[in-house]
């Protein structure tokens, strides 16, 4: 079977022993995905969910049942007051936009305690770009505090929230291109706690991006006001082809929807685009789509340590707090090498080679691997990174263990020859 890939007979075998090595592993993912499962299925069931809550409705969108049902199901898996899940969100860089305006105003200050943002995000912060309709141009004050052996800075986060003056903290779940470790729930509890324990009025906000259903709490059960994602990601689970939400208390999802559409009409506008039954769909595969990618990021960290790479993160046996995986190739042609392995690999497209150039919002070329149904959606097998030292490829995806596990195989097959 694997020699119709091209696959060599040597990475078959590990491949074979690293799934006997992983299987506790694995059935701690199972064990994950039947509650998280469970916690989807009791929403749905809460809201009696209905085939005529799938129904297009267009124009401006009013009186959409269905849409406002699928935003308090959302609320509910997540332990939220309200939600915000649209078709008119494009992105998880957009949704993060979307709610640092509607939440900030001139003359405000937020702080990003994660250290340095994603890329894409700093140029809608004012730190990259030339843009005027950055929030440092619209006047709103930014500080970061780095975080120390990838952990926050509890301290200092302390005692800047005691000097008053901070409207808002952004926290950023996943590590984005940087080489530091992904936040887990624990330690965001942790620095949420020390937030509000000093001033309880500012708004706590995550980037959620590739965390969902990961662990089995999600940051606004944890006391987190706000939090935000992409539905290309974790829960639109390869079903939604577009979109992005956002889960939090309700006078802060009233601000940042009046933003997304205009004042005194909020959440009330906006035709779903024939997009319901791909959500509903979404979030209720997505626990056990997550799971699949958790056993392909896993079965890619160990075989790669097999095969005598260093620089992985996390490690087969560390805890993951999202989808992501890093390899550090030390060297452009294997980073592009096993991303050209990854698209050989892929359902879409598989004849295509990827080669670095330039993209918007990055400050590097980049080279992307990605044949995927939705293009963009790195719920599905993808890789990305750099052409920067040191060459760290950024990975993530996979809809069923299976597809991946190839696309893994087929990847490094490519990257050894």
């Amino acid at each position: 079977m694997y020699s119709e890939f091209g696959i060599s007979e040597n990475i078959v075998q590990i491949a074979n022993e690293v799934e006997k090595e992983l299987e506790p592993i694995f059935n701690e993912y199972e064990k994950n995905c039947l509650k998280m499962s469970a916690k989807v299925l009791k929403a749905f069931q809460k809201n009696k969910v209905s085939t005529v809550d799938f129904n297009e409705v267009t124009g401006y969108g009013y009186y959409d049942g269905g849409r406002e049902k699928l935003e308090r199901i959302y609320a509910d898996i997540f332990g939220a007051e309200d939600a915000l899940v649209r078709p008119q969100i494009m992105s998880g860089t957009h949704a993060l936009a979307l709610a640092f305006f509607g939440l900030l105003k001139y003359g405000d200050t937020m702080i990003s305690i994660s250290g340095e943002p994603y890329d894409t995000l700093q140029s809608v912060i004012g730190l990259t770009g030339d843009s005027e309709n950055s929030l440092i141009k619209h006047g709103i004050k930014y500080e970061q505090i780095e975080l120390v052996d990838n952990d926050f800075d509890y301290e200092k986060i302390a005692e800047r929230v005691r000097q008053g003056n901070v409207k808002l903290i952004e926290l950023q779940r996943s590590r984005g291109y940087s080489q530091r470790k992904s936040l887990t729930m624990d330690k965001i509890e942790k620095v949420i706690k020390v937030i509000k324990d000093n001033n309880p009025e500012i708004i706590v906000m995550v980037d959620n991006c590739y965390g969902e259903f990961v662990e089995d709490k999600e940051p606004t059960e944890v006391g987190a006001d706000i939090f935000v994602s992409s539905l290309m990601k974790n829960l639109g689970a390869g079903i939604a082809t577009s979109g992005g939400y956002i889960v939090g208390k309700q006078k802060y999802i009233h601000s940042i929807a009046e933003r997304l559409t205009a004042p005194c009409i909020g959440k009330d506008l906006g035709a779903n685009f024939n997009q319901l039954l791909s959500y509903y769909k979404g979030i209720f595969m997505a626990p056990s789509v997550v799971k699949s990618v958790l056993k392909s990021m896993t079965f890619a960290s160990r075989m790669l340590e097999k095969f005598g790479f260093d620089g992985i993160s996390p490690r087969y046996n560390e805890k993951r707090t999202d989808i992501i995986q890093t390899i550090e190739l030390k060297s452009d042609e294997k980073l592009v090498k096993f991303c050209q392995g990854v698209q050989k690999g892929s359902p879409i497209e598989s004849y295509v080679t990827p080669i670095p150039d330039d993209m918007p919002g990055y400050e590097h070329k980049e080279i992307m691997a990605g044949g995927s149904f939705t293009p963009g959606a790195t719920i599905e097998l993808s890789c990305d990174g750099p052409m920067c030292e040191p060459y760290t490829a950024y990975m993530q995806g996979g809809l069923t263990y299976e597809y991946g596990k190839i696309g893994i195989m087929m990847a490094i097959d490519n990257m050894l020859k």
